[in-house]
């Protein structure tokens, strides 16, 4: 009878555990429908359903409150003060031809408390072919410090030339930083990381899933990608560092992409955002003239960097998201590969079509992951039903983002329009003001509308019925993911 016993105990335990993670899931998460589906799975799934809910239920990280942080925040402050939002005249130029953006920019400005600063240059770099050269250039050219974030570093052909530039600028006395998030160190063995660490090159992971402790953390990924030189230059947008990008390479899987260069008062925010995630993954304090230097206004164009993730920052992406699409008065464009919105951006975007607003949304004819394709056809209708279009755009697969307002405000960066973008990693994002950028944007948006084919409601209807549950099975996945 001795193995009654035991059964029971574990039963017990088992259901002490799971009625801690249950009450965990009602009080710390907000979407009532994924509440309800952790709640199922972990009790009616014994342990199985409490260490899923461990490994990806949590969703919100705490980096705020400690020592080093404090430390950083007042080095941030003094940055901030030292941080003017530019001339006035331009801005105020803007909202008289556009007066809806004086509402965005005090949107924007509640929510993530930084300025919307003039004086900047933005300059679009299509693929690897223009961005990683770009990128190279400014690495050669740099003369005290370089800091490189990006979510995937390959060891291939492009990580190896990015790895020599950086390890050359270390020798010539250049202080490097490089951040890589480790799920998306692995996706090449050897690591790049572990071939940086052995040149000696000052490179860390963030959130180390290896590490026990921190295995609650594995859905929570750094998706930034960012390159910084001698804080005046700067790279972002949706490029990791991989040789797929270099369509003249001729790479067994060729990816499309853009990417931005900015430079200007911007770059401060950008370093800040850095600095930040540096000092979380290594305690490490970014400071001085080295990384922060005095800005230097060089351009007409009006930015400001917007982070997000499951912390402090946590939705700031999404009410931005919102609060455009509610300004927007004759077109948006969307580009995204990962195309799976909740509910509210659902309907946001269909009261725009209804109020005549022209809603485009470019997603991959091809998706490289499956079930993400699945799950944006089945939520596609929804869209359709209500005037709002889509179209495929041809392979290679299109990785790019980009989503823009009426011709005159652009959102640009890392971030996708999914569950995992919009709730669970860290993203950066750049909102970018009036039609010296977003006039070009748009002539990219509507050559990329050209080439691409128009999806009809009729064409997702004619599914097989297999097919169109197949769809709406995946879909169910979304808010887990």
């Amino acid at each position: 009878m001795t193995w009654v016993y035991w059964s029971l105990a574990l039963t017990l335990v088992e259901r002490c555990f799971a009625t801690g993670w249950v009450v965990h899931a009602i009080m710390r998460r907000r979407d009532t429908k994924a509440t309800l589906g952790w709640v199922g799975l972990i009790w009616l799934t014994p342990l199985l359903g409490s260490l899923i809910y461990l490994a990806f239920g949590i969703n919100r990280l705490e980096r705020r409150g400690c020592r080093w942080q404090r430390e950083l925040e007042r080095v941030l402050v003094e940055v901030r003060r030292r941080m003017p939002p530019g001339p006035r005249e331009l801005l105020q130029s803007i909202q008289r031809q556009q007066p809806k953006f004086r509402q965005m920019d005090d949107l924007v400005t509640r929510l993530t408390a930084m300025p919307l600063l003039a004086g900047n240059q933005v300059r679009p770099l299509v693929d690897g072919c223009e961005a990683f050269p770009a990128m190279l250039q400014a690495i050669d050219q740099a003369q005290s410090t370089i800091a490189l974030q990006s979510y995937i570093f390959d060891n291939d052909r492009a990580g190896k030339l990015f790895i020599e530039a950086l390890q050359a600028a270390r020798q010539r006395g250049v202080a490097v930083r490089v951040l890589i998030d480790d799920v998306g160190s692995r996706y090449s063995r050897p690591t790049a990381v572990s071939v940086m660490e052995q040149a000696g090159l000052d490179c860390v992971t963030f959130l180390p899933t290896y590490n026990p402790a921190s295995t609650i953390y594995s859905n929570l990924r750094n998706h930034r990608k960012l390159l910084i030189v001698d804080g005046r230059v700067a790279f972002t947008g949706g490029m990791n560092i991989r040789e797929g990008l270099r369509p003249d390479w001729q790479p067994a899987h060729p990816i499309q992409d853009l990417h931005f260069e900015f430079r200007g008062p911007v770059v401060l925010q950008l370093q800040e955002v850095f600095s930040v995630d540096w000092c979380f993954a290594t305690n490490e304090i970014l400071s001085g003239e080295q990384w922060f230097p005095t800005p230097i206004a060089d351009g007409p164009i009006l930015c400001r960097a917007i982070p997000d993730g499951p912390d402090e920052d946590f939705e700031k992406l999404k009410l931005t998201i919102l609060g455009a699409i509610q300004l927007a008065e004759r077109q948006i464009y969307i580009l995204t590969p990962y195309f799976l919105p909740d509910e509210t951006i659902i309907d946001a975007l269909n009261v725009a079509a209804l109020r005549g607003v022209r809603v485009c949304i470019l997603v991959p004819a091809k998706n490289n992951i499956l079930p993400v394709q699945w799950a944006s056809q089945a939520v596609l209708p929804e869209l359709l039903e209500r005037g709002c279009q889509v179209y495929l755009t041809p392979p290679p697969f299109d990785h790019t983002k980009l989503f823009l307002v009426d011709g005159d405000w652009s959102l640009i960066g890392s971030s996708n329009w999914d569950a995992r973008s919009l709730r669970l990693n860290f993203e950066l994002n750049v909102e970018c003001y009036g039609g010296v950028l977003n006039g070009p944007l748009s002539e990219f948006a509507r050559g990329k509308l050209a080439a691409s084919r128009s999806l009809t409601l009729h064409d997702l209807q004619r599914r097989s019925w297999p097919v169109r549950f197949r769809d709406s099975l995946a879909r169910l996945a979304s808010p887990y993911l």
